[in-house]
């Protein structure tokens, strides 16, 4: 079979609060994340938003430490993982490449090539596809493969999304039969699946499949779960003034308040990792809200990290990508599907979803050049005399 190597993918963080200003940049400098109509635009707001965000985002991870712990428990998972391929006779190696900070994508591919790596299983550790996400690391691959001939001999497939693996559900039902139990009456708890939001228009306008894969995963893990208790799904992270996926985390919570609800298990359903967005967003910031309004036991799930059953499937997904036919970056999404990546096809104008949408996106770009000059005291409104 040759050398066998295998890619998993993730966002990335930062490790320390002097790297969360640069991080951010490099998180809103790509064109899946805020989608512009015009590309000499993406890197001045990137810095716009980075260095007006950088402050409070700094003491969001102050509250957990001081910085993301996503690249230690990624790196704890690939070695999880090559133990586990190793223990089933399958000798692979495995790297961890980052989209948005060490280790980037562009730094594991440089180890693939040095390690003479001849077949490659590119493994994204997000289990629902989305373009933000999967999409964002699948695009920066095609460009880099496009760009090196020397990768051309190596032998890769990808897996796209796994929301529905039977070792991936069992091991999220397990964790959550785990919360419930620590209840006096379990099956009376209320299940709340909290996933990261994405702008709507990438689902109507994009074709992202992201929510489809959300409301399928969900089902999968209450069928797979086995139990009588109700559930609700809620979407959070929401940026700026554009619509996004709905219902909103924090109206959600408050909707179960006013409903009687008093106790509550959370399930981060797109987190595989403890990061920013379960450890600060949901444990301090949904608690506290929660609280206030009522609902009195506000337990949650830990995300998956190294869960013995949730290791095995990776490996089980490695070795099926392995005997399956290869599928490259091009053949990432089915074609029927019709999902657009960056950069779109066509920009309509005028009375559209396109245009409603453009309109909340420049009225962000207002405000954030507004609010830096208040912050900093200089900006692109000083820089072009407005100021």
């Amino acid at each position: 079979m040759g050398r066998v190597g295998v890619l998993l993918l993730n966002l990335g963080g930062p490790d320390r609060l002097e790297d969360v200003r640069p991080f951010l940049f490099n998180l809103f400098s790509d064109p899946e994340i805020i989608r512009l109509p015009f590309p000499w635009l993406q890197r001045p707001l990137a810095w716009l938003i980075s260095t007006s965000r950088a402050k409070r985002s700094q003491e969001n991870y102050r509250q957990i430490g001081g910085g993301s712990p996503l690249r230690r428990i990624t790196e704890e998972q690939a070695q999880a993982l090559q133990d586990q391929l190793q223990q089933q006779g399958q000798d692979a190696t495995v790297y961890v490449g980052m989209r948005y900070w060490h280790p980037f994508t562009e730094e594991a591919v440089a180890r693939i090539k040095r390690d003479r790596i001849e077949r490659l299983v590119v493994l994204p550790l997000y289990p629902q596809f989305s373009i933000s996400t999967s999409g964002s690391s699948f695009r920066l691959l095609q460009q880099i493969w496009e760009s090196d001939p020397n990768l051309t001999p190596i032998d890769y497939t990808v897996i796209p999304s796994w929301y529905d693996r039977p070792g991936y559900l069992q091991a999220m039902a397990d964790l959550i039969a785990q919360e419930l139990d620590q209840f006096p009456n379990p099956n009376e708890v209320h299940i709340f699946f909290s996933a990261h939001g994405v702008p709507v228009s990438y689902v109507e306008e994009a074709g992202d499949p992201y929510q489809r894969e959300i409301e399928a995963c969900t089902h999968l893990i209450m069928q797979t779960l086995n139990r009588p208790n109700a559930y609700t799904l809620a979407y959070q992270s929401r940026v700026g003034p554009v619509e996004w996926l709905r219902p909103y985390t924090d109206d959600a919570l408050k909707e179960l308040a006013e409903q009687g609800v008093k106790d509550l298990v959370v399930v981060p359903i797109s987190f595989v990792s403890e990061h920013i967005e379960t450890l600060q967003e949901i444990d301090i910031e949904y608690r506290e809200l929660a609280e206030e309004a009522g609902i009195e036991n506000f337990h949650r799930v830990p995300a998956l990290n190294t869960h013995p059953v949730f290791i095995q499937d990776l490996a089980a997904m490695v070795t099926d990508a392995l005997n399956a036919p290869s599928c490259h970056f091009t053949e990432v999404v089915r074609p029927d599907e019709k999902v657009k990546l960056y950069p779109q096809e066509r920009w309509e104008w005028g009375m559209t979803i396109s245009a409603e949408v453009w309109n909340g996106r420049l009225a962000m770009v207002g405000i954030l050049a507004v609010l830096l000059e208040l912050l900093v005291g200089r900006g692109p409104l000083h820089a072009i005399g407005l100021l």
